[in-house]
């Protein structure tokens, strides 16, 4: 087999380049935001049937599950992850301008097609950019920030397009969006394409001759702990992305008028937990290891089913929240570093983190399903419990099949 070539240590990126992807996902994620639950609100207001906004919606569902695992091996070809993440945003930009100008069925199809294929590789881009810049070792760290940065963006985002949708109007919101882009645009300038290492943005390394086998695609993917862990995302899934649905269902029953504020909330401690927490699970993972953290996230999505099956109080239930926050800050830094660590080598670290999203997807589109009819037949504290249990399952799965992922130097 072919030995990877001696390389010399990488110095750090510039100031420039670090602040430069700091501010790069914050004001991107100001820009997704945009299109999160704003869309079906416009939509309404210009008289769309429910109908009509649904379809919509599974058009950019379908292909953003479809797109996955496309959209990383696309970034694994590029030669700049830079090019293709301004394309992107670009795209989302003229996506959120043709919501707001010309409201019509085939536009706004078209938009939410366009948007869908743009986000399959923003997040394999940022990811390999991340990589690129500071390589495997650091990563970590580099990751926590990442988490940071895109949960400040989402929560002044949330704030700043509620305020316009309220005192401008709902098509506001997509006119911000748009030119939200101008800066996101400016912040991913900055980053210095010299210090972006192409090598190591593909998860390669160099060799002194090629060896087919260790770049095989299908080798990547018969590998035994990434589909462990691609099981174990789904599962994540499966358990996470129905129950503040389900919860403001419940919420809004038993308090109907703080409902709006309550649910707020329910979003906002999430992201404030992300915000603090994501640095230090970035290097607690390379002190420790990942299976231990990665059991945290797993366990503290456990017990915010079996509190949310359990608590009575609106207003406990955003308490429970912080839960939430802490599984969304570890998985944040951890999806793509597993994915880092086990496609080290193989030259398709972007097409694995796409398997990872495709796993991803199909959880989160069973859960809601699965979950709400388990509300409909049997009650929403059986459905939190059947949740729960999805999690202990994920939680088993780390605890006695996942092998540790970490490399050293």
């Amino acid at each position: 087999m072919p030995l990877p070539l001696p390389v010399a240590p990488k110095p750090p990126p510039s100031r420039q380049s670090q602040r430069g992807l700091d501010w790069f996902i914050f004001f991107l994620a100001d820009v997704q935001t945009g299109f999160g639950p704003f869309i079906a609100v416009y939509l309404t207001s210009q008289k769309w049937t429910q109908v009509e906004i649904g379809f919509v919606l599974s058009i950019g569902g379908i292909i953003g599950l479809l797109g996955q695992m496309p959209g990383g091996a696309i970034v694994d070809a590029a030669r700049s992850e830079r090019v293709v993440a301004g394309f992107a945003v670009a795209a989302i930009g003229v996506s959120a301008l043709a919501y707001a100008l010309w409201p019509i069925f085939p536009v706004v199809a078209a938009a939410a097609m366009l948007h869908a294929l743009a986000s399959c590789v923003l997040g394999p881009a940022i990811a390999a950019i991340s990589l690129g810049l500071v390589g495997p070792l650091a990563i970590g760290e580099r990751l926590g920030r990442n988490a940071r940065f895109a949960s400040l963006g989402n929560g002044s985002a949330a704030a700043l397009m509620g305020a316009c949708g309220y005192y401008i109007s709902n098509r506001s919101v997509f006119l911000v969006t748009f030119a939200l882009a101008i800066p996101t645009l400016l912040a991913l300038a900055r980053i210095r394409e010299r210090e972006i290492d192409i090598v190591q943005a593909h998860g390669a390394i160099p060799r002194e001759a090629p060896d087919e086998k260790a770049t095989s695609i299908v080798s990547l993917i018969r590998q035994r702990p990434l589909l462990i862990f691609a099981g174990a995302i789904l599962l994540l899934q499966l358990a996470n992305a129905a129950m503040l649905p389900i919860m403001a269902g419940v919420v809004t029953t038993r308090s109907s008028q703080w409902a709006p504020v309550l649910i707020a909330a329910c979003i906002i401690v999430p992201q404030a937990i992300v915000a603090l927490m994501s640095p230090a699970v970035g290097r607690k993972a390379q002190q420790w290891g990942r299976r231990p953290l990665l059991l945290a996230g797993f366990g503290a999505l456990a017990i915010r089913g079996v509190l949310f099956a359990t608590v009575s109080d609106p207003f406990l239930l955003v308490a429970v929240q912080v839960f939430d926050g802490i599984t969304a800050a570890v998985f944040a830094v951890m999806i793509p570093l597993i994915v880092a660590d086990v496609a080290f080598g193989s030259g398709h670290f972007n097409l694995a983190l796409g398997i990872v999203g495709t796993a991803t997807g199909i959880g989160a589109s069973l859960s809601t399903v699965l979950a709400g009819y388990a509300t409909d037949k049997f009650g929403s504290s059986v459905a939190f419990l059947g949740l729960a249990g999805v999690a202990a399952t994920g939680l088993l799965l780390i605890l006695f099949v996942m092998p540790e992922t970490r490399r050293s130097e």
